[in-house]
């Protein structure tokens, strides 16, 4: 365990340094120039200028309409002159479409959204109703979904306060959750079936231990979400570090799936393995962070595409795992 935080610590430093060094774009002269002017000749209460409809659809005022030209004006004019491309307010300057500001970024958001519905289907037709994982995937699909719904308005309104906490915290959730339901699995902390339950003591180990993991899972939530929104201003370091440190558990745990017991092991055991080594490639393109191409994807938005198919191979695992006849043969 100890090596396999290395390099996700290695990441997590270099993350954060580029976080602390990602918006010079905003705090450039020559970009409060432009924006200061263009308030007064575009946004002065006697001019005629009025957003299109799609811009008012999606809440652009005058203001952020200048901040957004001025921002690729000033981008064309390093890019003509071979200087490297600025961020502004933490993000790469994208072109528009429809009001959204961030248009690769929504649509991948959505894919990974069908993704997951698609996944839960999958779940919801092929798992039976019986099955004492089924609640606890069924709920991790629902989370997901809205973690990926809000990343959609997020991507295309990132600079609301409201939207981008809403996108966060339902991220942390939802890899919250897998981390819940991945301790519940492996370490066999799920409900005993009610055959079982005939000859095992209602208040047995099993059942405290799983009580005691939701609390602390719900505690940790709260006590995350409490404590970036009573904060003056987000805290963007903590925030990344919480949920990188969750997902790497989650990965790690995992990672001992295929460990199961020479005697029985099934054709699919490698398949968490594969998980992790895609998950892990996956958020790499995260840390190799570059301007946008044609100002329209980057590292980000190529993240959100490659989690899609994850994604779904992920469910296809669960589903499998949930069929195995070790459920029936063995203690899974």
């Amino acid at each position: 365990m100890r090596h396999s935080l290395t390099p996700a610590l290695v990441f997590l430093v270099i993350c954060l340094t580029a976080l602390a060094l990602a918006s010079s774009g905003d705090k450039r002269t020559e970009y409060a120039d432009c924006v200061s002017t263009c308030q007064v000749e575009r946004c002065n209460p006697h001019s005629s200028l009025v957003l299109p409809l799609s811009l008012r659809m999606t809440r652009w005022t005058c203001t952020d309409d200048c901040k957004y030209l001025c921002m690729h004006e000033l981008t064309d004019r390093d890019v003509a002159w071979g200087h490297d491309i600025h961020q502004y307010y933490g993000k790469w300057p994208f072109w528009r479409f429809a009001g959204m500001q961030e248009p690769a970024s929504v649509a991948f958001s959505l894919l990974n959204l069908w993704a997951h519905a698609a996944g839960g289907m999958k779940i919801w037709k092929s798992v039976p109703a019986s099955h004492v994982m089924r609640p606890y995937y069924l709920i991790w699909c629902f989370a997901s979904i809205n973690a990926w719904v809000w990343s959609s308005v997020f991507h295309s309104r990132a600079d609301t306060p409201i939207t981008e906490k809403l996108d966060y915290f339902s991220a942390a959730l939802a890899i919250l959750y897998a981390l819940y339901y991945a301790t519940i699995r492996l370490f066999h902390l799920y409900p005993v079936s009610e055959r079982s339950r005939l000859s095992s003591p209602a208040k047995s180990p099993v059942n405290h231990k799983r009580k005691l993991l939701s609390i602390l899972c719900i505690l940790t939530y709260l006590g995350h979400i409490s404590y970036l929104t009573l904060l003056p201003r987000f805290d963007y370091s903590y925030n990344m570090a919480f949920n990188l440190v969750l997902g790497v558990l989650h990965n790690i745990l995992w990672t001992l799936y295929p460990s199961r017991p020479k005697s029985y092991r099934p054709s699919f055991a490698t398949s968490a393995g594969v998980f992790v080594a895609l998950t892990t490639l996956a958020t790499s393109l995260e840390l190799f962070d570059f301007p946008p191409w044609g100002r329209i994807i980057d590292a980000h938005s190529l993240w959100h595409a490659v989690t899609a198919p994850i994604a779904f191979y992920w469910y296809s695992l669960l589903v499998d795992d949930s069929l195995d006849p070790s459920w029936r043969e063995h203690r899974a």
